[in-house]
């Protein structure tokens, strides 16, 4: 499959990639876990609807499976290149100046913490146009707002094609908001975030 030569552009010059996906994305985001290569030179943010008070082996899983290295998000954590990073269960990540991460305990989003769009709209206002992010399946309305806003500050905004997605609500609503510059099914995500 060929990459469209704008996309690839949009994609290379980003300094950041994030991933929101609730249910039906565990597979995906774990397929682009293992194949993104430890010479990426991007921030990777990865921000999945987790169960609440659920310990998972999420990170360990990931981490076994990843030529990056990954952490789960603490508050304060200075932002690197070539890690790939996990919202926590039970806090908001939000983005600061100072490319550090800040969590917060306010209510959910969406019945969600880690909220899709706390984090997106949140890295709006500091990476603009400098950022791809890609909503996966889902099946409530997080994500689609923040993406909107990242689409608006110049980022390149993809969804999963909602037909290829287990729980098409989450690209639907993204899609009918116009807040997305490509949809995608996931085969070509995984060509795009190859290229």
């Amino acid at each position: 499959m060929d990459i469209d030569k704008n996309i690839a552009d949009r994609w290379h010059n980003s300094e950041i990639l994030l991933l929101g996906g609730s249910a039906g994305s565990f597979k995906l985001l774990f397929h682009i876990v293992k194949i993104l290569p430890p010479s990426l030179d991007k921030v990777v943010i990865i921000i999945m609807h987790r169960k609440r008070n659920f310990q998972s082996s999420i990170e360990k899983l990931f981490a076994e499976n990843s030529s990056m290295p990954i952490r789960e998000i603490s508050d304060k954590d200075k932002i690197n290149k070539n890690t790939i990073y996990i919202a926590p269960a039970n806090y908001h990540v939000l983005i600061e100046k100072d490319h550090s991460f800040a969590l917060d305990v306010s209510d959910a989003l969406w019945y969600s913490k880690p909220s899709i769009d706390i984090t997106f709209e949140s890295a709006a206002e500091i990476y603009n146009d400098r950022c791809t992010a890609i909503l996966f399946s889902g099946a409530n309305e997080d994500g689609a707002q923040g993406l909107l806003k990242l689409k608006n500050t110049g980022s390149l905004t993809i969804a999963q094609h909602p037909d290829d997605a287990e729980m098409p609500e989450m690209p639907k609503k993204a899609i009918s908001i116009n807040a997305t510059d490509y949809v995608l099914k996931s085969n070509e995500i995984f060509v795009l975030l190859q290229n």
